[in-house]
């Protein structure tokens, strides 16, 4: 059945165009997201399998090929996992069915090493292969399906889908047709080094089988053999795991190329067995404040892939932290929907949050005390680790929702803030803050609005700053909403000094400067008092409240 040649989407037409145009010189990446896609192919069907073992048929050991052709320019990376129908290939190659879709075109516009990131994080690393591809052909046949469908494309006018004359094995092979100057992708050894670098740990054989130009007498034919190791590196022993393998892992299950911010590995034994390779990443998502984003942990038990969409095994709050979760004592043949509900996953829910917490805490006791961070403090610039204030800038927002959702850990959420403050400081956290304070004070005293730089010349800072009372300055838009749910940190209440009465008069001012060199003398505490009766008398209901100042 021959099919009519169809435009991309408008929205894939321009990701094509950023990366065969813009991304450039990172090309070898395109090996990476096409290995993963095959794997994350592989996992769904033995999950599938599960369920329904008729699924593998005669091929039951899921496994990557990636074959070279040198005397045709070929190079095809295939898999015998789920594969894909003709509707399948359509949505998943044709299209971009993803919220934020603008926002990641834009972010995306931008180059360099982001949009390389963000390719792999927006789910459409495939288009990669057009980077060192001029045409590309798929071919695959879904798992318990009879027909194979063709997509073919040059990535610039279009694609076809063609339902595939002679049955073709179950899974999907990618084929592309190298560019002249992508040729180097004909060598075996380059394969080999790429596929060691960023997909060695991938849990599924990844098989290299070269076939050479006829007539080329340097060059032989390579049977299929094994280049990766195929171990699930989380159950491997910490000290035989080298900083290299960690952060092409993080790289492969964030779908991202920056370095992680944190790397939380451990296994718990005892009422639950469980293993979990958790990372926080440096940089933020560009989707992060997006609150339909979900969280990047996979969900394995003893080895076999389940889920990475399993919205309770984290809280919202959490979402940008990517992962395994490798159970021991869920059921292998545990569905999905079972699972949002199942008692063995809210504990470890419970637990997993605790060590991400706690993990984020030693970070941010490792740092010199929030009060000494100038508010200019240094990023992640010329490849430095990023200072945790840095860090908070980006994620803070998102953890501050924990304060409304997550009530168990509001004091820990709490201990990992930092705010803007009067203090010559810049920032502080409330520990600091609380170690300041002045004789007399027992609250937390904040202003609130959408600038910081405009509350600090607030009239209502006057009487706080005569009496040497510090004051957080809450700019963010999601302090509007954990502020009326937390009532106090330790020993001292939050209060607005914006909303209500604040009585500071248990405070006792900061001794007062000596007269100007004009020799004018303050109006007396009594001459004032009258002063202040009279003015409210004569403005009566057109204002709520005369005070003094010293301004």
């Amino acid at each position: 059945m021959q099919d009519t040649l169809r435009p991309f989407e408008a929205d894939v037409g321009r990701v094509l165009d950023i990366v065969v145009n813009s991304l450039y010189r990172e090309r070898e990446i395109f090996l990476r997201e096409l290995v993963s896609n095959a794997s994350d192919a592989c996992d769904r069907l033995r999950y599938e399998s599960l369920e329904e073992p008729e699924l593998l048929g005669e091929e039951p050991e899921l496994r990557i090929h990636i074959l070279v052709d040198r005397g045709k320019g070929l190079l095809t990376v295939r898999d015998n996992g789920i594969g894909m129908n003709r509707e399948d290939l359509v949505a998943n190659l044709g299209t971009i069915a993803r919220s934020g879709t603008a926002r990641f075109l834009e972010a995306l516009e931008k180059g360099g090493k982001e949009g390389l990131d963000l390719i792999g994080q927006f789910g459409v690393g495939f288009y990669a292969a057009f980077m060192v591809a001029d045409r590309v052909v798929v071919l695959s046949r879904k798992a318990g399906e009879e027909r194979g469908w063709i997509w073919a494309s040059d990535g610039r006018t279009g694609f076809s889908v063609t339902e595939a004359e002679e049955r073709p094995p179950r899974g999907t092979a990618v084929t592309l047709h190298l560019k002249e100057d992508a040729k180097e992708f004909l060598d075996p050894e380059r394969i080999e080094t790429i596929v060691r670098r960023y997909s060695d740990h991938i849990t599924f054989p990844i098989l290299l089988e070269v076939r050479p130009k006829p007539g080329d007498t340097k060059t032989k034919r390579q049977e299929p053999r094994q280049i990766n190791s195929a171990s699930a590196l989380w159950v491997r022993p910490r000290n035989e795991i080298t900083e290299e393998q960690y952060r092409e892992f993080y790289h492969h299950v964030a779908h991202a190329f920056d370095d992680p911010y944190l790397r939380i590995h451990f296994t718990a034994e005892g009422v639950l067995s469980y293993t979990a390779l958790l990372f926080v990443p440096a940089l933020r998502p560009f989707d992060l404040l997006d609150p339909r984003r979900r969280h990047g942990v996979k969900l394995y038990v003893r080895r076999v892939f389940i889920t990475d969409a399993l919205d309770s095994l984290l809280p919202r709050y959490l979402r940008f932290v990517t992962g395994v979760v490798d159970s021991e004592d869920l059921q292998l043949n545990v569905s999905r929907e079972t699972l949002q509900n199942n008692a063995v996953v809210a504990r470890m829910r419970k637990a997993l949050v605790r060590r991400i917490l706690d993990a984020l805490a030693e970070e941010a006791k490792a740092e010199k005390p929030a009060g000494e961070q100038a508010d200019d403090d240094a990023g992640d610039e010329n490849g430095k680790r990023r200072s945790w204030l840095d860090w908070w800038r980006d994620f803070g927002p998102v953890l501050k929702e924990g304060l409304i959702e997550d009530a168990e850990n509001r004091e820990r959420i709490l201990a990992l803030a930092r705010f803007k403050t009067t203090a010559e400081t810049g920032w502080t956290d409330l520990e600091g803050y609380l170690a300041r304070r002045r004789p007399g004070q027992t609250a937390i005293y904040y202003i609130s609005g959408e600038n910081a730089e405009a509350l600090r010349n607030h009239p209502q800072l006057e009487e706080a700053r005569a009496r040497g009372v510090e004051v957080l300055l809450l700019d963010d838009p999601v302090d509007e909403f954990w502020l009326p749910e937390v009532r106090a940190f330790r020993d001292a209440e939050f209060r607005s000094l914006t909303r209500g009465e604040v009585d500071l008069s248990a405070i006792p001012p900061v001794e007062e400067e000596a007269a100007g060199e004009d020799g004018e003398a303050a109006l007396a505490g009594a001459e004032l008092d009258r002063l202040i009766a009279r003015m409210k008398a004569a403005l009566g209901d057109a204002v709520r409240d005369v005070r003094p100042s010293k301004r």
